[in-house]
C-alpha cells in the first residue's frame, strides 16, 4: 500500500538520517515533514484543559460522508463530546465529569502530507471496501482557519496527487502526479512510464475515465477554477506558499567540476553521433543512387540473357545496416546439381548485366542461368502429381482385385497390415517425395543443414513407411507366420508395385525362411524349458518368491540360531524369471560378490543390515539355502549367526558374521555414500504444499495416496500362497519390477510381511530434479514455477529444519535425493468485491516483507 510505503520509507529516513555527523541533515525530515497537534479535553465542570502534544507526519482524513477537502479537515478537528459511560475524569473534580475533546492544530510542516481515507472496513462482509466517492480539493489550500494561532502564514499550494486505480481495497494501480516546483509543470508517473502534461494544469480526467467502471458510479460534480474533483485520488501533498519562488544554490566546487565533466563526455558522444550520423547519410546516398541506377535495368528482356539469383539476398542488399555476405545458390539446387523447380518462387530473375555487378562486388555462386532448370526434377515432378491424381482411382482397383481368389502359384505374398494402410503409406511417401523436392538443404546463405543429417532422417522416415516389410524377417526372407500375409493377384501386385517400386516380393511359391523355422522351433524347446525350471524353482522357494514369513534382523526368529544371506538384486531378478519365464533368461548364480569387498569382507555390519541397509539383502532360512545351492551357483555363503547363553534375554544376543566385516571398506562405502548425498546431480526430490500448516499424511488414507502400480504390488503381495499367479500372462512387468529393485525396499517386520516403503506421492505434492551444487535461491524459483508462489512468499522446511539461506546449496542444507520439502505459502488475499460468498480468510498484510523498510 502506498500509504505504508510512505510511513515505512519516512521513517527508515529519519532514522538513517539522524546518525549523520551534519546537524542539518539530521533533522532535514522532521523540518519538512513533521507537525504538531495536541488532543485537549475540558471538563465541563470545572473547566480544567488537559492537554497532550503529538507529532505528525501525515493528517489521517475521513472523506465518508464529504464532497470537500475542507469539510473533511473540519471534520478531523471537530469536538467529540465525553458523556454516559465515556465520561472523562478530571483530576480538579476528582470525578468523572462531562467534557470535551477536540484536536487543535499547534504548527504545521513545509510540506503537509493528506491521507484520504478510501478503504474502510465493511462490517457486513468482514473485509475492507474502497469508497468510490468524489472528493473536491483545489490548488491553494488556506489552513490558518483550522490553525490555534492565526498569526501565521498557512497558505499551501498542491505539489502532488497519488491516484489509486481499481474498486477493490486488495489489488489495484497507482499513478502518481507531481508538479515541479521551480517550472510549475505537472508531471504524471505511471510505473516507468513519465508523462509532462500540457500546459501546466494538473489533469485528472483521464485517470478518472480509466478507472473500474461501477454500477453506482456518482455522476462527477462541477470543478471551479483552480479545484479539481476525483474519485481515486488517495493521498494529497501540499507545499507551503513562499513568496522567493527561484531559490539561489551554491554548488560546491568538486560538484560542478564532475557535472562539468560529463557533460563534456556527453557533448563528445552528440558529436560523435552527428558524426555517425552524417556518414550513414552519405552511405545511404550513394547506396541510393546505386540502387536507382541497378534498379532499372534489373529486370531482364524477352529474348535477352538472364540470372536467377535468390529474393532473400536481394532483401539482405537492399537493407544498409547489414553489408550482405556473398551470393548463395546451393540452397536451391537438386541432387542433381541444377535449380530446382519448386525453388523458381523465391528466386528472382535478373538481366545478366546486374548479375555480373553482384558478383563482381560479392563474389558466390553457383551462377544460375536460363539454362539451369533441372529437367530431371520436373518429369519428377510431373510424375509424383499423376500418381497423386490417379491414387484414389487405383485404390478403387486394387480393391476390386483383392476380393478375386488367386489359384495355382501366379501371385504374390503381401503383408495384411500392408494392404490396410497402403492407400496411406502412398500418400504419405508422396507427400515425402514432395517435401523432398520442395525442401532444400536448408536456409539460403550459409545457414545449410548437413547431408549426413538429412539422409540420416530420410532412412529413418523410409524404414517406418516401406511397404511389404511387415512379412519380412530378421534373415531379409519371407517370414513364417502365414496369419501376417496372404496371396493377392499378379495384376494387383503390378498396380501396388507402381507405388513402391523398392518394395520386397515374394512369389506365391516362395518357400519361407529356413533358419526363422529353426528358431521358432528351439525357441519353443527353451520356453518349455524355461517353464518347468521356473515352476520346479517357484514351488521349492515358495517363501522366496511370495516373501511370506520372512526372517528379519530386527525380529530374531526363535526356531534357528542362522540365518543366511543373499542380494536383493538376485531375488529380484530371480523373481522376474519365475513370473515370466518366456521372456526373461533363467538366473544362475547367486551372486554374493556384490556383498562383499575386495578383500572378501562383509561390507555391512549387523546393526545397519536392520535399518538402512536392508534394502539391499535378503535373509534366507537355513532350509531355503540348502535348495538355493542346488539350485543355483553360490560364489561366496554370508552367514548371520546368533549366540545367547541359556536363560538369558534375548536382547543380551550375539551376532556374528561370516565372512567378517571389513572395517576399512565399510569406512569407506559410508564415506561414499556420504559424498554421493551430498554431489548427486538430477536427482528427484518432492515438495509439499502445506495447507493450514497440516501435511496431509501418506498413512492417513492408503487407498487415495497409494499410486496404482504400488497398490497393485502390495495386493499381489498378500495373495493366498495357492492362487494361480497372474504374472506368467503379464508383459510389461518385466520392466517395472527391474525398476523397482534398482529403486530399492526397505524391510520392516508388519504381520509377517514385507512391504515396500518407498515414497509415495500424495496430493498437493510435485516431484523436482534438482543438483546438489545448484542453490536454495534456484530451486526457490523451480519451486514458483511449479506451485505459482513467489520465493518471498515461499517457506520452506525439511525434518523440522527451517530453509532459509537462499545462497547454501542444496548438498549443505542437507537436502539429499527422494526428500521431501515442505512448502508453506503466503497467498495473497484475492478480490473480494467478487468474493461475498466466499469463505471469509483472515491472513496478516506483510506487504513490504523482505526489504529493507521493514529492517529498522
Amino acid at each position: 500500500d502506498a500509504q505504508e510505503f510512505s510511513k515505512l520509507f519516512m521513517s527508515l529516513l529519519e532514522d538513517t538520517l539522524s546518525k549523520q555527523k551534519n546537524p542539518d541533515v539530521r533533522n532535514i525530515v522532521q523540518k519538512q515533514f513533521c507537525g504538531e497537534y495536541a488532543y485537549v479535553t475540558v471538563c465541563n465542570q470545572c473547566g480544567r484543559e488537559s492537554k497532550l502534544v503529538s507529532k505528525f507526519y501525515e493528517l489521517e482524513l475521513n472523506i465518508q460522508g464529504h464532497k470537500q477537502l475542507t469539510d473533511c479537515i473540519t471534520e478531523f478537528l471537530k469536538e467529540e463530546k465525553l458523556e454516559g459511560d465515556n465520561r472523562y475524569f478530571c483530576e480538579t473534580c476528582q470525578s468523572k465529569q462531562n467534557a470535551t475533546r477536540k484536536i487543535r492544530l499547534l504548527s504545521l510542516p513545509c510540506t503537509l502530507n493528506l491521507q484520504l481515507m478510501r478503504f474502510v472496513f465493511d462490517r457486513q462482509t468482514g473485509h475492507k471496501k474502497k469508497l468510490n466517492t468524489y472528493i473536491g480539493f483545489s490548488e491553494l489550500l488556506d489552513m490558518e482557519p483550522f490553525m490555534e494561532r492565526k498569526n501565521g502564514v498557512y497558505v499551501y499550494e498542491l505539489s502532488a496527487v497519488l491516484i489509486h486505480r481499481g474498486v477493490s481495497a486488495y489489488s489495484g494501480h497507482y499513478i502518481a502526479h507531481v508538479k515541479d516546483p521551480q517550472t510549475g509543470e505537472w508531471y504524471k508517473f505511471n510505473d516507468e512510464d513519465i508523462e509532462k502534461m500540457e500546459g501546466k494544469k494538473l489533469q485528472l480526467g483521464i485517470e478518472e475515465d480509466l478507472a473500474e467502471p461501477s454500477k453506482s458510479q456518482a455522476r462527477k460534480p462541477k470543478c471551479g477554477k483552480g479545484t479539481h474533483c476525483s474519485r481515486n485520488a488517495y493521498m494529497l501533498v501540499y507545499r507551503l506558499q513562499t513568496r522567493e519562488k527561484s531559490l539561489t544554490i551554491e554548488v560546491p566546487a568538486f560538484l560542478q567540476e564532475l557535472v562539468e565533466r560529463d557533460n563534456c563526455k556527453f557533448e563528445e558522444w552528440c558529436n560523435e553521433m552527428a558524426e555517425m550520423r552524417k556518414q550513414s547519410v552519405a552511405r545511404g546516398k550513394i547506396k541510393h543512387e546505386e540502387v536507382k541506377e541497378l534498379y532499372k535495368r534489373l529486370p531482364a528482356e524477352a529474348g535477352s540473357p538472364y540470372d536467377f539469383i535468390s529474393l532473400e539476398w536481394l532483401q539482405k542488399w537492399l537493407d544498409e545496416s547489414t553489408p550482405p555476405k556473398p551470393i548463395d545458390n546451393t540452397a536451391c539446387l537438386c541432387s542433381h546439381g541444377k535449380l530446382h523447380p519448386d525453388k523458381i518462387p523465391i528466386m528472382k530473375r535478373i538481366s545478366e548485366y546486374v548479375a555480373d555487378f553482384f558478383y563482381g562486388r560479392y563474389g558466390g555462386g553457383p551462377r544460375l542461368n536460363v539454362k539451369a532448370l533441372c529437367k530431371d526434377c520436373v518429369v519428377e515432378r510431373c510424375r509424383i502429381l499423376r500418381l497423386k491424381n490417379q491414387l484414389n482411382e487405383d485404390y478403387k482397383t486394387v480393391s476390386n482385385l483383392l476380393k478375386i481368389t488367386v489359384k495355382g502359384s501366379d501371385g504374390f505374398w503381401v503383408g495384411k497390415a500392408s494392404l490396410r494402410s497402403w492407400r496411406q503409406l502412398a500418400l504419405e511417401q508422396l507427400n515425402e517425395q514432395d517435401e523432398d523436392a520442395e525442401h532444400s538443404n536448408g536456409k539460403m546463405n550459409g545457414n545449410a543443414q548437413s547431408k549426413d543429417e538429412s539422409n540420416e532422417e530420410k532412412r529413418e522416415e523410409e524404414e517406418e513407411l516401406n511397404f511389404n516389410e511387415d512379412i519380412v524377417c530378421p534373415h531379409g526372407d519371407l517370414c513364417i507366420s502365414e496369419n501376417e500375409r496372404r496371396v493377392v493377384s499378379k495384376e494387383a501386385w503390378e498396380k501396388l508395385k507402381q507405388y513402391f517400386p523398392k518394395a520386397p516380393e515374394f512369389p506365391n511359391n516362395k518357400e519361407c525362411c529356413s533358419q526363422c523355422k529353426i528358431l521358432e522351433r528351439e525357441g519353443e524347446e527353451n520356453e518349455a524349458l524355461h517353464k518347468m525350471m521356473a515352476s520346479e524353482q517357484k514351488t521349492s522357494l515358495q517363501n522366496l518368491f511370495h516373501d511370506k514369513c520372512r526372517p528379519c534382523l530386527g525380529s530374531w526368529p526363535q526356531e534357528t540360531d542362522e540365518l543366511y544371506v543373499v542380494s536383493q538384486f538376485f531375488v529380484e531378478e530371480w523373481r522376474k524369471f519365475v513370473r515370466r519365464p518366456t521372456r526373461c533368461s533363467p538366473v544362475s548364480s547367486v551372486g554374493n560378490n556384490l556383498l562383499l569387498c575386495p578383500h572378501g569382507g562383509l561390507m555391512f555390519t549387523y546393526a545397519s543390515m536392520t535399518k538402512e541397509d536392508s534394502k539391499l539383502i535378503a535373509l534366507i532360512w537355513p532350509s531355503e539355502w540348502e535348495r538355493i545351492q542346488k539350485l543355483f551357483v553360490v560364489d561366496h555363503v554370508i552367514k548371520i549367526t546368533r549366540t545367547q547363553a541359556a536363560g538369558a534375554d534375548p536382547e543380551s544376543a550375539l551376532y556374528a558374521s561370516e565372512p567378517q566385516l571389513c572395517p576399512e571398506c565399510r569406512e569407506g562405502l559410508l564415506c561414499q555414500q556420504q559424498r554421493d548425498l551430498r554431489e548427486y546431480t538430477q536427482a528427484t526430490i518432492y515438495v509439499h504444499k502445506v495447507v493450514d500448516n497440516k501435511k496431509v499424511m501418506k498413512d492417513a488414507a492408503p487407498e487415495l495416496n497409494v499410486s496404482s502400480s504400488e497398490a497393485e504390488e502390495e495386493r499381489e503381495e498378500n495373495k493366498p500362497e495357492g492362487e494361480q499367479d497372474p504374472d506368467f500372462n503379464q508383459t510389461n512387468g518385466g520392466a517395472k519390477r527391474q525398476k523397482l529393485s534398482h529403486q530399492g525396499y526397505v524391510t520392516c517386520q508388519k504381520q509377517g510381511i514385507r512391504r515396500s516403503t518407498r515414497h509415495r506421492k500424495v496430493r498437493g505434492e510435485k516431484a523436482l530434479l534438482v543438483s546438489a551444487n545448484q542453490t536454495l535461491k534456484e530451486l526457490k524459483i523451480e519451486i514458483m514455477k511449479a506451485f505459482s508462489v513467489a520465493p518471498f512468499d515461499q517457506h520452506l522446511s525439511i525434518d523440522g529444519r527451517v530453509l532459509s539461506d537462499d545462497t547454501a546449496t542444496l548438498g549443505s542444507l542437507g537436502v539429499v535425493p527422494e526428500s521431501v520439502i515442505l512448502l508453506k505459502a503466503d497467498e495473497p488475499i484475492a478480490d473480494y468485491e467478487a468474493m461475498d460468498d466466499v469463505m471469509q480468510v483472515c491472513m496478516p498484510e506483510e506487504g513490504f516483507k523482505g526489504t529493507g523498510l521493514l529492517g529498522h
